[in-house]
């Protein structure tokens, strides 16, 4: 059946083309972006054409302009790409003017054990989303250790049945082979894992040898297809990591050109000081850097965001390749336990409760998370995401201050009474951004487009509790909101964003273009009506305006309705350069 007007949420046939062409062509231009690299040789597919999309709005992915062009599927691979393509038997499929551009790919997302839950990965297709790269902020699906494997699987065999049968990527990419998956996966190795793996959670330099080992097994995990190593410095244990440590375990990454992503130390008073330091750490080991979901936090910080560009500049300038993503909103997202301070964290869990309950410590542990509240501007900033334990999950979607008052408790003493009650396991969204930064980060060229959010669903195990909107609006909020309504940028340099740049990044050699011979992740949209809807107070809601998408030639979804077919693959990088 022709296909291009499929579904129910489309309107009727005017002139929406040339309104559309028109929208496109004002799009509002960057005068300094990056240099778009030529698409890498790739033979022209020989095979009997699968699909043809006719009338397209080709939106190649290296940041050109669009054209209009049929785009032929042949298996797995764009076959070719041209205006008026012979269909012969092939099935043809109608987009009357709607943009197709190569399948999003997002940086740096969470998603990994969920697709055990649920192998559709819903909230992500439905966003356009055809690749995912998880193991990010120094956690990663291994390697485990017995112990750490044994309390992994019993979580999850707890929370939603699902068993696990592996400590290490290579594992996890065997059990995910044998399962099926709509979304095509990339993974990190986590830096904050690995040294848990060898150290522990304590708060301690690593010695040489430790270090060796670390080393070691980032090693391994790049040979086992790993795309980039990831550091968590907020996060126990990766926040006890040295400089030196962070290099020294970074190195593995030079042969093949890989990035070093790094959730920073600090994001709001000591910023500055952690851009030095990730720039450092590509600048001694000899590798790129990825600074994840880049921002400046906390009112009295909003005005470092310009010179945190210029800091990035400069050090391209001096010959560091560091660039950095964002995504499209002004509130994160993290465990609860992350207003409390570092120190007070080492251990772990056990060691934070064993903290809060010795008066002398907890008078500290108090004085430094309420400064941590003021930063963020009150009690109110703070949005309580998810609860493990059922008996809390009355505080699940509550901003603190206001709960607390319903409650009539002091906001402090009903953090203590979650993180306690939970030990540890809630979490939540931190409103500490500005709308003009979250702009200006989102279009700079050295910026790339992420989630930070996990594939979720709106019925079924993974639609519990209320989770940060990004989750399931990301990158339809930046087509439809920044630049349709905002015009803050073009939609094609929006695209490059979403694929060929971080493709590139990540050496994902055949993603992120629409050529012949390249994959056909593809997703069509529409331009006029692509829109978010997923809200803080109600995130569990699909956009609209997106209307096809294929994994590796294969539909996942089709005129607005999801197929079960699971194409997606395990992704690794191309060879070294």
């Amino acid at each position: 059946m022709a296909a291009g007007r499929e579904g129910g949420d489309h309107l009727g046939h005017d002139q929406r083309p040339v309104e559309r062409r028109q929208f496109i062509q004002a799009g509002v231009g960057i005068t300094a972006v990056l240099a778009g690299l030529p698409v890498p040789p790739w033979s022209r597919r020989q095979g009997a054409i699968d699909t043809v999309f006719r009338d397209a709005l080709v939106f190649d992915g290296l940041g050109n302009p669009p054209v209009s062009a049929d785009v032929a599927v042949s298996g797995d691979r764009i076959a070719d790409v041209g205006a008026h393509l012979l269909t012969g038997r092939a099935e043809t499929i109608d987009l009357d003017g709607l943009a197709l551009a190569p399948g999003f790919i997002d940086i740096h997302s969470h998603t990994d054990l969920d697709l055990f839950v649920s192998p559709l990965a819903e909230s992500k297709i439905r966003q356009g989303v055809t690749t995912e790269v998880a193991g990010q902020d120094g956690s990663s699906i291994g390697p485990w250790s017995a112990e750490q494997a044994a309390r992994v699987r019993e979580r999850h065999r707890e929370s939603s049945g699902v068993e696990l049968d592996f400590s290490d990527l290579s594992g996890f990419v065997r059990q995910l082979e044998i399962q099926g998956t709509a979304v095509n996966l990339a993974s990190m190795v986590g830096h904050g894992t690995v040294r848990e793996f060898v150290i522990g959670t304590e708060n301690r330099p690593a010695s040489p040898e430790e270090i060796d080992r670390m080393r070691v097994l980032v090693a391994e995990a790049l040979r086992a297809g790993a795309c980039g190593l990831s550091s968590g410095l907020e996060y126990v244990p990766g926040a006890f990591a040295t400089l030196d440590e962070l290099v020294a375990v970074a190195r593995p990454l030079s042969a093949a050109g890989l990035p070093y992503a790094t959730h920073m130390r600090n994001e709001d008073d000591q910023l500055f000081a952690a851009i030095e330091e990730a720039v450092n750490v590509g600048r001694l080991a000899g590798v790129p850097v990825q600074i994840s979901h880049l921002k400046a936090q906390g009112q009295r910080n909003w005005w470092k965001a310009e010179p945190v560009l210029q800091m990035l500049e400069r050090a391209r300038d001096d010959r560091v390749d560091v660039m950095y993503d964002r995504y499209p909103y002004v509130a994160y997202s993290t465990g609860l336990t992350s207003l409390f301070p570092v120190w007070a964290r080492d251990g772990g869990t056990a060691g934070l409760l064993g903290r809060l309950a010795q008066p002398s410590v907890a008078d500290r542990i108090e004085r430094d998370v309420r400064g941590k509240i003021t930063k963020l501007g009150n009690w109110d900033a703070v949005q309580i995401t998810a609860t493990s334990e059922d008996s809390l999950r009355w505080a699940a979607g509550r901003r603190l201050g206001t709960l607390a008052a319903e409650r009539e408790v002091e906001p402090y003493r009903l953090l203590l009474e979650l993180i306690t009650g939970d030990r540890g396991r809630s979490g939540m969204v931190g409103f500490g951004m500005s709308e003009e930064n979250t702009t200006r980060f989102l279009t700079h060229p050295l910026g790339m487009i992420c989630s930070d959010g996990s594939a979720l669903a709106t019925q079924g195990p993974l639609a519990r509790g209320t989770p940060h909107p990004r989750s399931f609006g990301t990158f339809p909020r930046v087509l439809g909101h920044y630049c349709r309504d905002e015009r803050a940028m073009s939609l094609e340099l929006a695209v490059r964003k979403m694929t060929a740049l971080p493709a590139m990044r990540l050496k994902l050699s055949g993603r992120g273009v629409i050529a012949p011979g390249a994959f056909a992740d593809l997703v069509a949209f529409d331009p006029d009506r692509i829109r978010d809807r997923a809200t803080f107070e109600d995130p569990h809601q699909y956009p609209t305006g997106i209307v096809h998408v294929m994994v590796n030639g294969a539909w996942v979804l089709r005129g607005g309705e999801r197929t079960p077919a699971l194409p997606g693959r395990p992704l690794r990088p191309s060879a070294a350069r």
